[in-house]
């Protein structure tokens, strides 16, 4: 079976399923739980200064959008830092690392942007024999109000400040946890390796409102009749994630700084897609939240399936792999030519590739009625966008077939050569050179 123990910044863990900074990582009795459940780590929910209490609202904390099947695809949420006093959560922490010395245990941190303040609850929390701090640059609702959170996220002077304070106060690995809600991603990341930090993570939330209510002319699940906006997360926020994922594990001036992946993650496949992305461990919240702590038992042993059938005997034999071949658009090959192909065994003459080709794209499927109504691809006008597969309610009846020979769209005429010698398209000059 595969080796799926891993070893982030010197911290070693079982596994790389974490569970992410949030309200399942709040207590001791959760984060045992999630401990005897086979989670491989946790990165305790955010601690602030000791101060004043953090109040958080009472009623609905989270909002969520839901698919047809009521299956959850996203979940907002405006829950603050954690609420429990500061001494508590600390004695939790120390207790809970004694017990499980085989567990990542790493503290999120988020307290005013000035250095005494940072060195403080960094000499508080070392006490405990954490194995490092999470400092939460992230947060988009309540806690940025008040210049944290993604306040400072969303300035990379601040970023690479905060860093280097930490790094000046503690012995223990230092990881930014980055706010999407940002042009690019890149500049923060690059600011938090200047500053000396040993890892990021990302993404945290992002800012939204889920829902307006019609009939009360308020945000969806308001407090006494007002909303506000919150961080969004869940499977609708995966694709997001991995883009910010790629783009940092492909920018030189990022180059070996080591990721944490968190965004949407709730399949061992999904997990394992960040890892091929260059994460060395990766982070969870919704998926825990929405089907409990024993979803990780899937995670590890479809990773660990998935891992045996390709060969890979530990989490670095894949881990980056796919970071190659990501790449921007203008480097895209614009003379590799599909083209859409329905297996009329499978099609159930529904229709739906037809009408959504002959209204938004191309008209090149049409439908054939000679005792049977069938629908066939006209290649002189298939472009390969793909949109017919993807509406498709059969999976597998329409594909994308790579062609070298048929019909060149772009000229009206037939071809019987390889796809790179193509006719080139006259907006691409360096396929005319390749052509030649």
């Amino acid at each position: 079976m595969a080796d799926l123990r891993t070893n982030f910044l010197g911290v070693k863990s079982p596994n790389p399923f974490w569970l992410a900074s949030a309200p399942p990582t709040d207590r001791k009795v959760n984060v045992e739980r999630a401990f005897r459940a086979g989670w491989g780590g946790v990165v305790w929910k955010t601690l602030g200064e000791a101060g004043p209490p953090v109040v958080n609202v009472s009623g609905a904390r989270y909002a969520a959008i839901h698919g047809p099947d009521r299956r959850l695809i996203a979940m907002n949420n405006i829950e603050l830092i954690t609420d429990r006093d500061l001494e508590i959560n600390l004695q939790e922490i120390k207790e809970v690392k004694r017990a499980w010395r085989d567990r990542a245990l790493i503290v999120s941190l988020m307290v005013p942007c000035d250095e005494h303040s940072w060195k403080a609850i960094l000499a508080r929390v070392e006490e405990t024999d954490c194995d490092g701090v999470e400092l939460n640059f992230g947060c988009p609702h309540g806690m940025s109000e008040r210049g944290m959170g993604s306040a400072v996220g969303q300035v990379p002077e601040y970023v690479e400040m905060v860093a280097r304070w930490c790094k000046a106060h503690t012995r223990m690995p230092v990881i930014v946890k980055l706010t999407p809600n940002i042009t690019d991603i890149k500049n923060p990341a690059r600011a938090a390796k200047n500053g000396g930090a040993d890892a990021v993570s990302l993404i945290n939330t992002i800012n939204s409102i889920m829902s307006i209510d019609l009939d009360a002319m308020a945000p969806a699940d308001a407090i006494d009749g007002k909303g506000t906006h919150g961080g969004m997360c869940g499977p609708a926020v995966k694709p997001i994630a991995l883009a910010m994922v790629a783009d940092i594990a492909r920018d030189p001036e990022c180059a070996g700084l080591p990721i944490s992946a968190i965004g949407g993650i709730t399949t061992w496949r999904d997990a394992a897609e960040f890892i091929a992305l260059g994460a060395g461990t990766v982070q969870v919240c919704t998926a825990a939240m929405t089907y409990g702590f024993k979803v990780v038992e899937e995670m590890v042993s479809g990773l660990a399936s998935y891992m045996d059938s390709k060969g890979y005997a530990t989490i670095d034999d894949f881990r980056g792999r796919a970071v190659p071949s990501v790449t921007d658009w203008q480097h895209l090959n614009l003379n590799y030519v599909v083209k859409a192909e329905i297996d009329q065994d499978l099609c159930i003459q529904c229709g739906r590739c037809h009408i959504v080709c002959e209204d938004t794209s191309h008209q090149a499927i049409f439908a054939h009625v000679n005792g049977k109504r069938r629908f066939v691809v006209n290649e002189a006008e298939c472009v390969g966008c793909n949109l017919c597969a993807l509406v498709c309610p059969v999976e597998g009846c329409v594909t994308l077939v790579h062609k070298t020979s048929g019909v060149d769209p772009r000229t009206g005429l037939r071809y019987d050569r390889p796809a790179a010698a193509w006719t080139a398209h006259p907006n691409n000059p360096s396929a005319a050179k390749a052509a030649e």
